[in-house]
């Protein structure tokens, strides 16, 4: 999931052949800092290098919380440094602390959100201290000397979220030390998207005295194992034309790998380029790739990628590649039929024919050595999982973590059998599984109870805002999953917020820009109105923290009966 560009594709499981070629990949940019028209245009300016270095800091936290727990024997009395990242520009006295957990990646990828994202936005509407907080084993904050599979049984989203409430019960930031700025003495507000919206989430229900209010952005409450449903907003919400001769291709080449014979099966993977790869799973994989580029759609121009823009515009142009010969559309057109649908072989012809070059151009003609190597997710090919080192954390720690209590295998096996799926059913859970065995010796069950016993899809609580994009491909596994009826429709509170972002993906109101990088359409308006929702009622929450601390304060009046009692024996 984090494997590969763990800033753009976090929550995504990786294939190998991604670490490999998609870090050059110029349809995606990485978050940068500086705002398009320079420092001086913009109303705050970005944090310049050094700048961003006076802003690291860490704060100690135990390695382990919980000492009585078997699950973590042997058992650590040690401490190790979380880092954070923190702005005060717009504290004033009273002001609460806005916390965003990282997640499952570097602190350092979410420093735009203190710079103008959503940390920013709720830290200048509330008087507060904005905070980037890091999660254990990712970025720079690992209690362990390497990712051994001894040393990440400290890896549990139990441990982590006891990090993040000792953070907010013993924090004194640098500079502010003559300031109280605990959770005892100013409410702390979690915010996260995605992994880290569940995280916050359930931070807020189990220490509810410690987090007064929390933001779940897209936040993955109900951990599953089989996540087929992970494609469903793609089909439901994507072009038409390109879904439909997405899932023909899929179905194509299903029926080919699971029904024909070992000659027509080689004339398909000799047409796609991919004639060594030595398993058909892999070459199902490898295929279907184009349609994940979903995810990574973005209202923000600094991190949106056309990747799946670009994919569907292939896959449905009537304009073959100029390199396409005529013996190579007599081949194509022979397996469209023996895929089943010879009735549209000449209408599915041109785009097939760009799908395999698409597939050639991005993935086959990357790959600088053998095949299996580029591409296979099976155990002997998995190699960039031996190094456990804790700079590998990107390919290890998320894996992890999928392994032992996520799962989220995104796969083509589940879908039902009178449903054409979005990805290939040779694409199943075990496939998944793999990098568990060979990284961990585990078996990749994971234990979702461990999970979902938090609440699931059906997670609420006080001051607990539930926040989600309409055609976000994680929405089946949140707290709006369309798929869960007794959600749908429920009324959204001061004290419960629920938001579904129209025409959103993932986490969105996460993103901000600089005043001179708005125009009428950036951000779009279902982002502002979002954005202006949460920001009304943090400082609703706010002003409770600070009303129920001003009662706290103030002493009980003497009751009259006592008054009178008093002043009569006062006067004998």
């Amino acid at each position: 999931m984090l494997a590969h560009r763990p800033l753009l594709h976090a929550m995504r499981l990786p294939s190998p052949f991604r670490q490999l070629f998609f870090q050059d990949d110029s349809s995606l940019t990485m978050t940068r800092f500086e705002p398009t028209g320079g420092k001086d245009l913009a109303t705050r300016p970005a944090f310049s290098q050094m700048a961003k270095a006076d802003l690291i800091h860490r704060h100690p936290v135990p390695v382990d919380h919980f000492p009585d727990n078997p699950a973590y024997e042997p058992h650590s009395n040690s401490t190790f440094n979380l880092r954070y990242y923190f702005d005060a520009t717009y504290y004033r006295d009273g002001g609460p602390v806005i916390v965003l957990q990282g997640g499952e990646t570097s602190v350092e990828g979410r420093i735009p959100y203190l710079q103008k994202g959503i940390v920013y936005q709720l830290a200048q509407a509330t008087g507060g201290v904005g905070v980037i907080l890091e999660h254990r084993y990712y970025g720079d904050s690992f209690p362990t000397a390497d990712l051994s599979t001894a040393n990440l049984r400290f890896l549990t989203t139990e441990q982590a979220l006891a990090d993040q409430a000792y953070f907010s019960q013993n924090i004194k930031f640098p500079g502010l030390e003559d300031k109280d700025l605990t959770s005892a003495s100013v409410p702390h507000i979690a915010y996260g998207g995605s992994y880290a919206g569940a995280f916050v989430a359930f931070l807020r229900k189990l220490y509810p005295d410690t987090i007064w209010g929390a933001i779940s952005s897209s936040g993955v409450t109900e951990a599953i194992t089989d996540y087929w449903q992970y494609f469903e907003p793609i089909k439901d919400f994507g072009p038409p034309a390109c879904i439909l001769n997405h899932l023909k291709f899929i179905n194509i080449i299903d029926n080919i790998l699971l029904g024909t014979n070992d000659t027509t099966i080689t004339t398909l993977k000799s047409a796609f380029g991919l004639q060594n790869l030595t398993y058909l799973d892999d070459f199902a994989q490898t295929v279907s790739e184009g349609i994940y580029g979903w995810q990574s759609k973005n209202w923000d121009p600094a991190v949106n990628s056309n990747s799946f823009n670009n994919y569907c515009n292939i896959i449905t142009s009537n304009t073959a590649a100029n390199n396409t010969t005529d013996s190579t559309k007599l081949t194509v057109s022979s397996l469209i039929v023996a895929g089943g649908w010879a009735n549209e072989s000449s209408t599915l012809l041109t785009p097939m024919l760009n799908l395999i070059g698409y597939v050639n151009t991005n993935f086959v003609s990357r790959c600088r050595g053998d095949q299996d190597d580029c591409f296979s997710n099976h155990p002997e090919y998995l190699t960039y999982l031996d190094d456990k080192d804790n700079s590998n954390y990107g390919s290890i720690s998320w894996q992890y973590q999928v392994c032992t209590q996520w799962g989220y295998y995104q796969n083509g096996a589940g879908y039902p059998d009178d449903v054409l799926p979005m990805i290939s059913r040779l694409v199943d859970i075990p496939y998944f599984q793999f990098p568990c065995q060979h990284a961990f010796d585990l078996p990749g069950i994971p234990d979702t109870d461990a999970i979902n016993q938090y609440g699931g899809f059906n997670l609420s609580y006080s001051r607990l805002a539930i926040i989600g994009g309409e055609q976000d491909v994680w929405r089946p596994a949140s707290g709006l999953s369309q798929y869960v009826p007794d959600r749908v429709g429920e009324p959204s509170t001061t004290d419960q917020p629920i938001i579904l972002i129209q025409g959103a993906v993932h986490h969105w109101d996460e993103n901000g820009l600089f005043p001179n990088e708005t125009t009428t359409t950036l951000p779009p308006q279902p982002v502002k109105d979002a954005q202006s929702q949460e920001a009304t009622f943090v400082k609703a929450w706010v002003d409770e923290f600070n009303q129920e601390k001003k009662l706290k304060r103030t002493p009980k009046p003497t009751p009259l009966r006592k008054q009178m009692r008093g002043s009569r024996r006062g006067s004998l």
